[in-house]
């Protein structure tokens, strides 16, 4: 009875240590194909990349922070991305001729030739203010007759105007009369007294003559037009007493007028006095009236921003009267030798002007691009861009449909920092190996650091603002702290080398221990 218990028991054992090899032959086995596919995927993806040489990883939030291996970015949920020799990272856009064809994509050569900048502005016509003449009362009178009665008419020069009665004139030509009807010696120099008397009440030398030579009292005077234009103020009527020197009319010259144009500040430093301008206006199509600049008041509108420029246009016909709207167009000598793209290639964003560059086989870039002025359909580039390279002119829009021009921008360096000042303001410790010594830059292979959850890993860290000890050097066990900048880089705030310490892989370990199992298995057995 007891031998046959026995048996069953080594029977038992048997089957045990049996089954338990068979499980371990089995995982061992998938866990090898496990390794080869793993090695084939890799060979695989080496094999795409074909000849392209990766430089280095990085995540495209933040740019400046290079990894020598990929994996997970420490900064933001998401891969790091590769960046290759041959500059084709993710800047750059990718189309097939195919799709470019359907996009309507047409591109410009940056070129350099001259440019005449030109500014385009509005106006508006009023009277020329230095071609004014004023009819005043010479004597006190009265208005007995009026000849124009309503303002804004127009009167040619020596038109009558109006006719006043002055009896201060009466006795002044009676006195003059008088001495010269007599015929006494000594006469000449009364007739002299006389003709200065009638000057003082404010006779004319033509008024005194005619006395003169009719012989009879004036009491009326006729008042004409100094010169041709408009009746722009009348102060008189039919019947009213005037003073001497008081206001009748004032006449405004048509034979040159004034456009006071609006030049927006951001342009006033393109027209000066002299400039040549052409100005047109709606009610007159078809004709262009040329002049210049006269004058630039010393003056900025602070509601519309913008600089008074008095423009002096010839007015032979007349057809320009004052509150006109006109356009205007103001030349510039040309500037030669200037670096220029058509200016439907530039993307304005509002805070920074854009274009996408060809670079060949299907590749666009954006370049951000400094710009200045604009004519003829033509912008000035003044950095960004070199003479012969390509630009897109026709679908950079659908470009940005396509590949999401918004993402490819951000990643060029402009994206605004993802962590929050607390973040950046803490200090984190870790410990690791010194790989590389640069002017500004150290590179660690350092092991996990559990604040930052960032695992085992070779990177870039910035120098001490105080520089590095002198007892550190490549190679070196070191134990450091790092706290972030507000660029989103990480910089060394203290490190200190340190005596290495043998390690031991404990998953090494415990593969050999897997691997003795079945010695001890088939010793059992046996």
């Amino acid at each position: 009875m007891n031998n046959k218990k026995i048996l069953i028991a080594l029977v038992s054992a048997g089957i045990l240590a049996g089954s338990g090899y068979g499980l371990y032959r089995l995982g061992l086995k998938h866990g090898m194909q496990e390794a080869d596919e793993s090695h084939s995927s890799a060979s695989a993806a080496s094999s795409a990349a074909g000849t392209k040489k990766v430089l280095y990883w990085h995540d495209p939030m933040v740019p400046g922070q290079k990894f020598d291996k990929p994996g997970k970015s420490p900064f933001m949920d998401m891969q790091l991305v590769p960046v290759y020799a041959d500059g084709g990272d993710e800047g750059s856009v990718n189309i097939s001729p195919r799709v470019q064809q359907n996009l309507g994509i047409r591109t410009a050569e940056v070129t350099r030739s001259s440019l005449a900048s030109a500014v385009i502005a509005v106006g508006s016509v009023a009277y020329n203010e230095r071609d004014v003449a004023l009819v005043q009362a010479r004597s006190n009178g009265f208005v007995e007759k009026l000849y124009v009665r309503a303002p804004l008419d127009t009167v040619k020069k020596g038109q009558v105007l109006a006719e006043l009665y002055v009896p201060d004139w009466v006795a002044a030509q009676e006195e003059y009369l008088t001495a010269k009807r007599m015929q006494a010696s000594g006469i000449a120099g009364l007739m002299d007294g006389a003709k200065q008397r009638m000057r003082l009440v404010g006779m004319s030398d033509d008024q005194i003559r005619a006395v003169e030579a009719s012989g009879k009292v004036h009491t009326r005077i006729t008042v004409t037009a100094p010169a041709s234009g408009v009746v722009a103020e009348l102060s008189v009527r039919e019947g009213m007493t005037v003073m001497t020197g008081a206001p009748l009319f004032r006449i405004n010259g048509l034979g040159t007028i004034w456009v006071n144009a609006d030049i927006p500040e951001n342009q006033s430093a393109k027209v000066s006095i002299g400039n040549a301008v052409e100005a047109r206006t709606p009610s007159l199509p078809g004709i262009i009236f040329k002049g210049k600049v006269s004058a630039i008041l010393p003056q900025i509108d602070v509601a519309t921003r913008t600089l008074k420029a008095r423009i002096e246009l010839a007015n032979p016909s007349g057809q320009l009267v004052p509150g006109m709207f006109a356009n205007l167009s103001f030349s510039s000598e040309a500037r030669n030798d200037i670096l220029q793209v058509p200016t439907e290639a530039v993307i304005q964003t509002g805070t920074r002007a854009v274009v996408m560059v060809a670079q060949g086989d299907g590749k666009f870039m954006p370049v951000d691009v400094e710009t200045g002025t604009e004519a003829n359909g033509q912008t000035e580039i003044r950095k960004g861009l070199e003479a012969g390279q390509k630009v897109v002119v026709s679908g950079q829009f659908l470009i940005d449909s396509e590949a999401s021009l918004k993402g490819t921008v951000t990643r060029m360096g402009d994206a605004p920092a993802v962590n929050t000042d607390k973040a950046a303001a803490a200090a984190h410790h870790g410990s690791g190996k010194v790989e590389n010594i640069d002017k500004n830059e150290i590179t660690l292979s350092h092991d996990p650091i559990p604040s930052l959850k960032w695992g085992a890993m070779t990177m870039g860290f910035k120098l001490p603002s105080n520089g590095l000890p002198a007892n550190v050097s490549v190679g070196d066990s070191v134990i450091f702290d790092i706290r972030q900048t507000k660029d989103g880089m990480y910089q060394i705030t203290s490190i200190s080398p340190t005596a290495e310490t043998p390690k031991t892989n404990p998953s090494a370990n415990a593969m050999n221990d897997t691997v003795k199992m079945p010695s001890s298995s088939a010793g059992a057995k046996k």
